[in-house]
């Protein structure tokens, strides 16, 4: 493993290098022989200091232990670790050619959203030719209540009996929001499949969203669309933006594997 010259040696932890070390030798998938033996070689270890950090490693989930042969190989808390950490970059791979079409064909600004930490983070954005605009939102987070996008993925990928473990977090923030009225606005939002609000990110900004899945129909995340109120008048959302918006939504699902039942 190469080290970064900009790190200084006194703020480096041996056992957790060596261990990291050994993460890297058990993802060579072209070595099926990692044995005690092996590992302690290639790690520069006593075969003891080896055992305790493969059993630390096994402990974790990180690696699995084949009894038969005495080898190491990743385990499934491994490849959930870099699931999570490729998760974004597929999302946003596969998802910016859709809000890219779709800026362009209603010349809005359109945004990848998804939740995280019970909030919304808006996490791409494909910007329009339009003049008059909202001020890019990209890497901003809000509470899951205060936007288009947190209330529609809450309602089509959260049980409403969950609503409160949601808001835990606002709460200790000092929220106030009344949890019937909010399971009730969700409530439509479901039943609608899209989520319309104006003014909650900034004064005369309509925002609209509609989720997108994964083939197992679980919510990854929402297009959400904003504009000034003056463009974004009611009958043209209707009629226009919304049909549109549900059209490229089932595109970026389709992506993703989801096949409606």
């Amino acid at each position: 493993m190469k080290h970064s010259a900009l790190i200084s040696p006194e703020y480096r932890i041996n056992t957790v290098e060596k261990a990291i070390e050994a993460i890297e030798l058990l993802s060579d998938t072209s070595n099926d022989n990692n044995n005690l033996v092996y590992m302690a070689e290639k790690l520069g270890l006593s075969r003891n200091k080896t055992f305790r950090i493969l059993s630390t490693l096994t402990e974790l989930g990180i690696a699995e232990r084949d009894v038969s042969r005495g080898t190491y190989h990743l385990g499934i808390t491994a490849f959930e670790f870099a699931r999570k950490l490729l998760r974004p970059a597929s999302v946003i791979n596969n998802a910016h050619p859709v809000i890219e079409e779709l800026s362009r064909r209603h010349q809005e600004d359109v945004y990848l959203t998804v939740m995280c930490d019970k909030e919304v983070l808006f996490l791409d954005m494909a910007v329009c030719k339009q003049q008059v605009k909202t001020m890019p939102l990209v890497g901003m987070r809000y509470p899951f209540f205060a936007t288009a996008a947190g209330k529609v993925m809450a309602a089509m990928g959260v049980s409403l009996d969950h609503v409160g473990t949601l808001l835990g977090k606002s709460r200790r923030n000092g929220s106030n929001v009344r949890i019937d009225l909010l399971e009730q606005e969700l409530a439509q939002i479901r039943n609608d499949g899209v989520a319309v609000d104006e003014d909650s990110l900034g004064e005369g900004v309509v925002s609209i969203a509609v989720p997108f899945k994964d083939y197992a129909g679980k919510v990854l995340g929402a297009i959400t669309l904003l504009g000034p109120s003056f463009r974004l008048l009611s009958e043209r959302v209707e009629q226009e933006i919304i049909p549109s918006m549900q059209e490229f939504a089932e595109q970026l699902s389709f992506r993703f594997g989801y096949s409606p039942a």
